[in-house]
Order: structure tokens, then C-alpha cells, then sequence
């Protein structure tokens, strides 16, 4: 589903082969991975091996932090924890295969597999763009509407806009799955990336793709751009109250509660545009494979270092596990 650099729909002056009946749809795909050095795939291995376990590790203490620290228990922090429980999945769904392609040239992957990742990429990369669209209205209603912040953010609310954020974006990424799922595949079976995308399927398809890559560009367009136009207009509202302050401490106190999420934003948004940009062409492949990386490993890993970096409850609630002995030691 999420798919922003789709074919243009209709794929012209493509000729579309229709598959006879000597040609077998194959079972399993190959990806190619990043190189065929056994040098510089240690290397890579060993490097996103870090990266991983930086990012699960991270995540992981932000969820824990959220819910075993009761002055956390906020709509804020409470969507924090979602997003990192997010980054969480949404890296395991692609970085441990993409381990086993490098180190052990584990190439092969089922039909059936390459589908499920494709899904859970899609759906868990809309669900971040809901769920920042979200977060950046919380920190409107605290930072434009203080005296009713507490009655218009309630705790149902706030939970209903996360568990429909997750929900609705996986029932739209469904959609495409299902029409991705009914393509044939019946030439090459070598996918040139490092995980399922949804463009490198498409171009394994020897039939008519039109209509899948129309909805699913549809599809994509629409949970990406307009959680990025709610994410401007909250900001814009944010920036027009903080500069009408008089004093620049208010004014840097005011700020400081919504630079976490604007960095969080910039990122992602930025790595995703840089990536959907590059050309199509063969030969901005590798360029592709390595903007590719941006939002499927920095991201995630700088989430909890953004958030935890300058944010005093999360260092209060640390300083407060780590003080706590455990019951066996007491």
C-alpha cells in the first residue's frame, strides 16, 4: 500500500505478457541484497546488527518507561509509547531477514513471505504518519488551548485516535495486498532491494498492473499527504501562539514541548521524500537501497534519542527505575 514511488499507472509502451501455459509462477523470491564482497557484507552485517539492537533496546525502554512510570500516564506519552512499539515492529518486520540476506545469503524468501513483509511495511509506515499527525495535535490543543487541554484530550480519545490510526491503516494496506496477491508472476523471480517494496513486485508482474498501482498510489498519497497538511496546520497554529508570548522563557518553555515531535517529523518526512525522489532508473538502484535505509533503520533508531535527549520526565522516570531496587535485593 505504501507505495509513493508506484509506475505511473498504466505502465505505457510497456507490452504485457500473458503467461501460457508452459510457464510456472515461481514459489519464492530472490533479493539481491546490497553486494556480493563477503568483506563489505561482514561489514554491513555487523553494522546493522548494531543498529538493530540500538533500535529494539531503545524503543523497548521508552515502552517500559511510559508504563511502569505513573507521572508518564499522558495522552502525550501514552502516543509516544505506540510510536516506539511501532518502530519496534516496523524494524523487526525488515532488518533480520535483511541480516540473513547479507551474512548467510539466505536470498530466498516464499511468495507468500515477500507479501506478508510488503503488508507490514505499509501498514506500519501509514500508521507513523496517522499517529505524528496525531501527536502533533496534542501538542496543538496543549500548546493553543492550555485551559481545555484537559478536557478536549481525554484518555478515550486519545486512545481511540491511536487504535484507529493502527486500524485504519492496516484495512487500506489490505486492499492493495489483496490486488498485489492476484498478479502473476511468471518471468524473473530476483527482487534487486533488500526487502519487499511494493515497485520492485510490480516489475516481476508479467500482467496488467494498472489498477493496482492506481490504488495503491491513491491509497499511499492519501495517508502520507494529509496527515503531513494536519501536521503544517498544527504547527503553523503552534508557531503564530509561541511568538505572540511576551517572554522568551515562556516562549522557549513553550517550544522545547514540541521540538522532540517537529525533529521526529522532519526526519521521516525528510528520509521518506529523499527516497520516493531518487529516479527509477537501474542505475540509481544502489542510491535508492541506501535512502531506503534512512527510514527503515535511522528513523527508528533515533526515536527514543530525540525524545529522551532533552526531555526531563524521561530522564526523571530513569533516574527513578534505576534508584529502585529489585525485590530480591531488598
Amino acid at each position: 500500500m505504501f507505495a509513493p514511488d508506484a509506475l505511473p499507472p498504466g505502465k505505457p509502451g510497456m507490452v504485457v505478457a500473458l503467461p501460457s501455459e508452459n510457464q510456472t509462477a515461481p514459489v519464492q523470491f530472490m533479493l539481491r541484497g546490497f553486494s556480493s564482497t563477503r568483506e563489505l557484507n561482514v561489514f554491513l552485517f555487523l553494522m546493522f546488527l548494531l543498529f538493530y539492537i540500538l533500535i529494539v533496546s531503545g524503543n523497548i525502554l521508552i515502552v517500559l518507561l511510559v508504563v511502569f512510570s505513573h507521572h508518564l500516564h499522558t495522552p502525550m506519552y501514552f502516543l509516544l509509547a505506540n510510536l516506539s512499539f511501532l518502530e519496534i515492529w516496523y524494524t523487526s518486520n525488515i532488518v533480520p531477514k535483511m541480516l540473513l540476506v547479507i551474512i548467510a545469503e539466505q536470498k530466498a524468501i516464499s511468495v507468500a513471505g515477500c507479501l506478508a513483509q510488503f503488508y507490514f511495511f505499509g501498514s506500519l509506515a501509514a500508521t507513523e504518519c496517522l499517529l505524528l499527525a496525531v501527536m502533533s495535535y496534542d501538542r496543538y490543543l496543549a500548546i493553543c488551548q492550555p485551559l481545555h487541554y484537559p478536557i478536549l484530550m481525554t484518555g478515550p480519545l486519545c486512545m481511540g485516535l491511536a487504535a484507529g490510526s493502527w486500524l485504519c491503516c492496516f484495512l487500506l494496506t489490505a486492499i492493495s495486498m489483496v490486488l498485489l496477491s492476484r498478479l502473476t508472476f511468471c518471468g524473473p523471480n530476483e527482487i534487486d532491494h533488500f526487502f519487499c517494496d511494493f515497485t520492485p513486485l510490480v516489475h516481476l508482474s508479467c500482467t496488467d498492473t494498472s489498477l493496482t498501482e492506481t490504488i495503491a498510489y491513491a491509497t499511499s498519497s492519501a495517508v502520507t499527504l494529509v496527515p503531513f497538511l494536519l501536521i503544517t496546520a498544527s504547527y503553523s497554529c503552534i508557531l503564530a501562539t509561541i511568538l505572540r508570548i511576551p517572554s522568551g522563557t515562556g516562549r522557549q518553555k513553550a517550544f522545547s514541548t514540541c521540538s522532540s515531535h517537529l525533529t521526529m517529523v522532519a526526519l521521516f518526512y525528510g528520509t521518506l521524500i529523499a527516497t520516493y525522489l531518487v529516479p527509477s532508473a537501474n542505475s540509481a538502484q544502489l542510491l535508492r537501497k541506501g535512502s531506503s535505509l534512512l527510514y527503515t533503520i535511522l528513523t527508528p533508531m533515533f526515536n527514543p534519542i530525540v525524545y529522551s535527549l532533552r526531555n526531563r520526565d524521561i530522564h526523571e522516570a530513569l533516574k527513578n527505575c534505576l534508584r529502585k531496587k529489585p525485590s530480591f535485593l531488598r
